[in-house]
């Protein structure tokens, strides 16, 4: 990972020297604010990347939600022929019964 920031370490060891630090303190220091900024603040590349992979995420997903949506389609094609079939199959036996009463009066 590139910097995060511009950070002037000469002018921040000289402000520590002026008032009190070692040098080895105040380079150690700056060493260790460096590091902090950097693994803590995002650079323009890490939000390019991630974007990329967010939009990648997003494309997985609508792939999914489109084979979810065409599986639906097809289990209620099938619900309504399966529906259909006991319908009419209902109603034969029904009309079937009712023949067979009348018959039987």
């Amino acid at each position: 990972m590139s910097d995060a920031i511009a950070f002037d370490t000469y002018r921040f060891v000289k402000r520590l020297t002026t008032h009190g630090f070692t040098e080895e303190q105040a380079e150690v220091l700056a060493s260790e604010q460096v590091d902090l900024l950097n693994s803590n603040l995002s650079t323009k590349a890490d939000i390019d990347a991630l974007r990329q992979s967010t939009k990648a995420d997003i494309a997985g997903v609508r792939r999914d939600i489109e084979a979810l949506r065409l599986s639906t389609k097809v289990d209620i094609a099938e619900a309504k022929t399966s529906l259909l079939k006991w319908t009419y199959g209902a109603m034969i036996v029904q009309g079937g019964l009712i023949v067979g009463l009348v018959k039987l009066l």
